[in-house]
């Protein structure tokens, strides 16, 4: 890889991730941590404000947004691959904002890629099992609830038909059996619920914070279900 190649890879992974250690770009790049140190100075000297925070590692200033130049057909033929598998396995709300970001990715492709890509759409097909049930739109709010730690309300269907409205921490969400499940920690119960997503009737996010602070980690959490991760 030559070092504007590198350079520009730098500044992707800079921007995809909130902090990058120096060690992270040395392996990833296969470099020294003094080649490092040389690269973010050659972007700085680019106008590129690229900060520091011991113990933390680089990140690119807030504010500052580079948009992208270029997709290789490869990676514009993976993400059209991957709209089909998130029209199968998501809701409504992932899709809508999938498909907005699909079509970002579309604007700044050549013509030639643009139709190459549609002949390709064209030309995957995927069968879906019967038993998935994706006619909801709370995925996109349940991951917000979930990253911003805010308490949700809503209404839940248990499997007996009875419905009761729950207040609840949610962890995190987790795909098994066929379904997504929410894994909250219930107000009613004081304890943790697997809430199945297509059971959900109603759901808001309050936008209060968590009242309970040492939330049991997700890695941990799904050690105890039923199958194997």
């Amino acid at each position: 890889m030559n070092r504007i190649d590198r350079l520009f890879g730098m500044l992707t992974l800079l921007q995809s991730k909130k902090f990058v250690p120096a060690e992270k770009l040395a392996d990833k790049f296969n470099i020294s941590i003094r080649t490092v140190y040389r690269d973010i100075k050659a972007l700085g000297e680019q106008g590129i404000p690229v900060g520091f925070e011991p113990y933390k590692g680089y990140h690119i200033m807030q504010g500052y947004f580079l948009p992208p130049v270029a997709f290789t057909e490869e990676e514009a033929n993976a993400l059209l691959l991957m709209e089909s598998i998130v029209y199968a396995f998501t809701d409504k709300s992932i899709q809508a904002h999938y498909t907005e970001a699909l079509n970002k990715v579309k604007s700044v492709l050549r013509h030639s890629q643009k139709e190459n890509l549609a002949y390709l759409d064209q030309h995957i097909k995927m069968q879906v099992p019967a038993c998935i049930n994706n006619d909801y739109e709370y995925l996109s709010l349940l991951q917000l609830a979930i990253s911003a730690k805010n308490i949700i309300a809503f209404d839940y269907k248990k499997s007996g038909g009875e419905t009761s409205s729950r207040k609840a921490e949610p962890i995190g969400l987790v795909f098994y059996a066929f379904s997504w499940h929410l894994i909250a920690w219930c107000h009613a119960r004081r304890d943790y619920r697997d809430f199945k997503v297509s059971r959900i009737l109603h759901v808001q996010n309050t936008g209060i914070p968590f009242s309970k602070q040492d939330h049991m980690d997700m890695n941990d959490y799904i050690k105890m279900l039923p199958v194997n991760y």
